[in-house]
């Protein structure tokens, strides 16, 4: 019954509420323990927030089965960009040493100073401030529960796209 419940715009707004809901977690994290996000978290936000805005607009559309299918897809590529900047951040941090050593220019200035594509290459090179890992929950740092987060949205929108509406 409760699957039921959440075919259709309901279903979209708990995405979009979830996916809203983990950068506002995000945003606690980082005023509670006065941390400053790396270019890849903002990137990881980014995503969350991309892909939030795809749930609201699909529960706004309320689309049937066709569009459903389609805006799965809209998700799922969301949710795979952002699971893809998420590895790339796990991979930062389990490779410190690899990775320079010093911090390296802001997220803001990197995208005031450069062109759109040498701005992102840069971004997802990642810095040093990328590799420090400054806060766990259950052992895993934000960038693995991101990924987590990511994969199950994924999934999510699949389902959403299978399920009949009431």
């Amino acid at each position: 019954m409760m699957m039921k419940m959440l075919a259709g715009r309901a279903g979209y707004l708990l995405g979009f509420v979830a996916s809203f809901g983990l950068v506002a977690f995000a945003l606690y994290i980082q005023q509670k323990h006065n941390l400053e996000p790396c270019p890849l978290c903002i990137s990881q936000r980014i995503a969350f927030m991309g892909l939030g805005l795809l749930f609201l607009i699909a529960a706004l559309h309320n689309p049937a089965t066709m569009g459903r299918r389609i805006y799965a897809l809209l998700h799922f590529s969301a949710a795979a960009a952002g699971a893809g900047i998420a590895a790339r951040h796990i991979w930062i941090q389990s490779h410190a040493d690899e990775v320079m050593a010093e911090c390296g220019a802001g997220f803001d200035y990197i995208f005031e100073s450069f062109p759109m594509r040498k701005a992102l290459e840069l971004v997802f090179k990642g810095t040093g401030e990328c590799s420090k890992i400054d806060w766990t929950l259950f052992g895993l740092t934000i960038p693995q529960l991101s990924l987590i987060a990511f994969v199950a949205l994924a999934l999510y929108a699949v389902l959403l796209a299978v399920m009949k509406k009431v």
